[in-house]
């Protein structure tokens, strides 16, 4: 009987580490969603900017 439940402490033990690698996975993949989400925000931003100054440069390039 003893052995049956050291047995069961030992899987619920792995069981709550995986828990924990796992929560911590998570953390983790969440916080690089949130970075690339930023990352890509700022390039959307830097790529619009550059859209505009090259319309603006249009104009005035010349015809050949």
């Amino acid at each position: 009987m003893d052995s049956e439940l050291d047995s069961l402490e030992q899987k619920v033990d792995q069981v709550l580490a995986l828990c924990d690698d796992l929560n911590a996975e998570n953390q983790d993949l969440r916080a690089r969603v949130v970075a690339l989400e930023n990352e890509k925000q700022s390039l959307s931003s830097r790529m619009e900017t550059a859209r505009t100054r090259l319309e603006a440069l249009l104009p005035n390039l010349p015809e050949e």
